[in-house]
């Protein structure tokens, strides 16, 4: 494994019904900064792929957006990090676009942009469709149980799917590899 190729929301911040909107209301979940740059130091190379509707359906802007990626590379540069690479689809999920998960148009992004390879890539998500875009870019898939973590593994039991390997978060898994 080279690139670790993450989902935002509920993998490496808190989550929300209603959308984070703002750098204020992004709350990184507790060690997941400091597993990605404990991570980084080992030489991981990770990079961030995310579904943000909230773009288009208006509720924060491109600025918002940026600045809630800025306060996360920041929080990690300060303890010992690299700032992080983000990816991010900006459409509602009727805009019918090629980049939203579970498409694999993000991940295969990121990987060319890293200079990686699949088989070299692990994806780590909290969701159904992180899952589904991980096997369509035919990357290994981590299931953390942190954001919908929970209610995906139920939903896959529920659909008698294999489970994939699951962890209770992020860094549980980072301690792992």
């Amino acid at each position: 494994m080279k690139l670790v190729i993450l989902d935002r929301d509920g993998v490496i911040n808190q989550n929300s019904k209603d959308y984070i909107k703002s750098a204020e209301q992004w709350v990184p979940i507790r060690g997941s900064l400091e597993a990605i740059g404990e991570g980084q130091r080992r030489g991981f190379e990770f990079a961030v792929c995310t579904n943000q509707s909230g773009l288009g359906r208006g509720l924060f802007s491109k600025g918002d957006l940026f600045s809630m990626h800025a306060k996360c590379s920041s929080i990690l540069e300060s303890i010992g990090g690299k700032p992080l690479r983000f990816f991010f689809c900006p459409h509602t999920p009727g805009a019918n676009c090629v980049c939203r998960k579970p498409r694999p148009f993000l991940i295969d992004l990121a990987i060319k942009a890293l200079g990686s390879k699949p088989s070299n890539t692990v994806f780590v998500g909290d969701s159904l469709s992180d899952l589904r875009a991980a096997q369509a870019a035919s990357v290994r898939f981590i299931l953390v149980r942190t954001g919908n973590g929970e209610s995906t593994h139920k939903e896959l039991s529920e659909l008698k799917e294999e489970s994939p390997p699951i962890y209770s978060d992020l860094r549980s898994f980072l301690e792992s590899s």
